[in-house]
């Protein structure tokens, strides 16, 4: 579970443009449940994933992941507690890296375009260890590398001495997909990862989402625009209004049409408001 309670989060404060977004803030997402947080521009729904990433720092408020193994604590007073729950809101980004996963808007972003596609599937699976001088690729390694990329279905396997930058924009968000949960993360973050792809390429990818998501029972947030693919692809979705949750609601619960009205009826709202 990713369990974040309290959270608050502000910008320019002291300005004209200050910014109180998250106050606050509560929310959970079960072990093995994928959920689809939808929103308005300046919702508060990528703030929030950047604040899980790391990218962003919270101001007040817990970011906490729940593990195997329980883990104790001794507080202040000098009694332990014993939790399977600990805090990430302190750590760096490339500390929670150990638990996240994450799949950037741009193809690009989770890759490495310059390297081949070997050299990228090393990479992702020397996630988390120590820096060494050893070399990039193990050799041993390298049938391990072929059997998850045919999970893709795309060939790429035949294509392991391939540049990355010479791959079509559904090729490569599909490699970092699984690249990014090659380590088996805590939490896969999807943040609008389909939106610049093609509307084939994107359903294309999205079934591949799903295939990986249910293979290694990852528990996934997923930002998307597209109402069709929050019904579709989650279990839960949620509609986030300046940093407040108001709509939470099983995926089975809902259809396109009346998440899509929903939106609608929201952004003019604010539009009166506005005006």
């Amino acid at each position: 579970m990713l369990r974040v309670k309290n959270l608050y989060k502000s910008f320019n404060i002291g300005t004209d443009f200050e910014n109180n977004l998250f106050k606050g803030f509560n929310i959970e997402f079960e072990n093995n449940t994928s959920t689809a947080i939808i929103g308005s521009n300046g919702c508060g729904k990528s703030t929030l994933m950047n604040l899980i990433a790391g990218s962003l720092r919270a101001d007040s408020g817990s970011i906490a992941i729940e593990l195997d193994e329980d883990i104790t604590f001794v507080k202040p007073d000098g009694t332990k507690e014993i939790t399977k729950y600990r805090d990430i809101s302190k750590f760096r980004e490339e500390q929670r890296a150990r638990f996240i996963g994450r799949v950037h808007q741009n193809p690009s972003m989770g890759v490495s375009p310059s390297l081949t596609i070997l050299e990228n599937m090393a990479l992702a699976d020397k996630k988390n260890e120590s820096f060494s001088l050893r070399k990039l690729i193990r050799k041993n390694r390298i049938d391990y590398y072929v059997e998850q990329l045919k999970t893709l279905d795309l060939g790429l396997e035949n294509k392991l001495d391939s540049r990355v930058d010479l791959l079509s924009g559904g090729q490569r968000q599909s490699l970092s997909l699984l690249m990014a949960s090659m380590k088996h993360p805590k939490v896969l973050l999807l943040d609008e990862h389909t939106a610049a792809l093609d509307p084939k390429t994107s359903r294309v990818v999205m079934n591949k989402t799903i295939d990986l998501i249910k293979n290694k029972e990852l528990t996934t947030v997923m930002i998307t625009h597209d109402m069709r693919d929050a019904v579709e692809y989650s279990d839960r979705v949620i509609m986030l209004d300046k940093g407040k949750i108001v709509l939470d609601k099983n995926s089975s619960e809902i259809t396109a049409q009346e998440l899509h009205q929903i939106y609608q009826d929201k952004i003019t709202e604010m539009e009166l408001k506005e005006d």
